[in-house]
């Protein structure tokens, strides 16, 4: 063994070691790195501001003078409702539901001593289109009290324009989350009073939203409906910029309010640039790792002449195979280490950064286990081709 071993050592230069071992680091680097990226980015992927996230699109009828003269209904039948969501560039829709009872609202701002009251509207969604997340969200009937849910802009609305016209305090989400409003509600010869609960503010939704319990409750005690027309659909779709869904609108005669079409397509074009450089990096990877393969080839055939020597002295296969294996194992251990300690200094430098943006996970766990993974199976697959590039070699020359 140690005969054989100081054979095949010699004739190991240094560049030939070098260029194995950088070949190695490289593609071990890379795929580690990108695993580590992948973790600590999660947030950007799976939290409130995830880069990839579903893309949601109001829809309504475009409302025209000629129709508005003629009383032409705004209203989506049951049928175009069934044909939008039957579409194959939409996922699936859910529908607007109006408030069909007059509503009041007051609140009083304490020992500033002034306040303010106005009639206002509701509407309601299924949960599953709301982009505010809280326990307090929901409603049974008997309840004195409704959460609500506001659209940004109208709190910047009230801070910017009313409360400066006004000389009245400005309010942060915090701050206007521990005022109550005073609701009345009234229809059908009833009403009822209710302390109103703002529980967040929506960027998705240009709405004042309510939960859809309490809509379909209050719909039918104070105006007797228990179907509401629907005026207004949410859609939610994977490709805002698809020319199909454009094409089917505009013929339709259908709208999107806000200008959400243009903003959902730049965040379509940017998740397909973020792919393509994924993709970039896959291959890159893939290459790495070919050219790791080829150097272990490149060793072997340098190597063929003492190999089949020493297969013609008696040594068997597996004893000329195992100097190479030790080799290579030695190989991708250190590099799997060097990469270790690269990915811990290269994460240092950009952590600060995440952290400050509040978006981070800690640990270096998945990079430790994806390690181990992937010395595991190079070093096999590494092994494999030793021993069968050595055997094909032996049965080459009959031995």
């Amino acid at each position: 063994m140690n005969l054989v071993y100081k054979l095949l050592r010699c004739q190991l230069r240094g560049t030939q070691f070098a260029g194995f071992f950088l070949a190695n680091l490289t593609g071990m680097l890379i795929v580690l790195l990108s695993i580590q990226l992948w973790y600590d980015l999660q947030p950007f992927f799976t939290g409130k501001d995830r880069l990839f996230r579903k893309e949601f699109l109001v829809v309504t009828k475009r409302i025209s003078a000629f129709g508005t003269l003629t009383g032409r209904n705004t209203t989506f039948t049951p049928e175009e409702l069934r044909e939008i969501s039957e579409q194959p560039f939409i996922r699936k829709t859910g529908n607007f539901t109006s408030s069909r009872f007059r509503t009041t609202a007051g609140m009083e701002l304490g020992r500033f001593g002034a306040g303010f009251a106005t009639e206002l509207f509701f509407e309601s969604v299924p949960d599953e289109y709301i982009d505010v997340k809280t326990e307090e969200w929901g409603f049974e009937e008997g309840d004195n009290r409704i959460p609500i849910i506001l659209p940004r802009n109208y709190l910047n609305l009230y801070n910017f324009g009313f409360a400066q016209s006004r000389n009245l305090p400005k309010l942060s989400e915090g701050t206007i989350g521990l005022l109550n409003l005073d609701i009345r509600i009234q229809g059908q010869g009833k009403e009822s009073g209710f302390q109103g609960k703002i529980v967040g503010f929506s960027d998705r939704l240009n709405t004042i939203l309510v939960p859809q319990r309490f809509m379909d409750w209050a719909n039918a005690t104070f105006a007797g409906e228990k179907g509401a027309e629907v005026a207004r659909v949410i859609v939610e779709t994977d490709n805002p910029a698809d020319e199909r869904m454009a094409r089917f609108f505009k013929s339709k005669g259908y709208e999107i309010e806000g200008g959400k079409q243009a903003a959902g397509e730049m965040v379509w074009f940017l998740n397909l640039l973020t792919l393509f450089v994924a993709s970039i990096g896959l291959l890159i990877c893939a290459l790495s790792f070919y050219i790791l393969i080829l150097s272990i080839y490149l060793i072997l055939q340098k190597d063929r002449v003492k190999i089949e020597n020493l297969l013609l002295l008696g040594y068997a296969p597996k004893r000329i195979a195992r100097p190479y294996e030790l080799f290579v194992l030695a190989v991708h251990a250190g590099t799997v280490v060097l990469a270790w300690l690269s990915i811990w200094g290269i994460r240092g430098c950009y952590l600060p950064f995440l952290q400050a943006m509040q978006a981070v996970k800690s640990g270096m766990l998945p990079v430790w286990v994806g390690g181990i993974v992937l010395f595991s199976g190079v070093f096999l697959l590494n092994a494999g081709i030793i021993r069968r590039k050595i055997r094909k070699t032996a049965l080459s020359h009959k031995i």
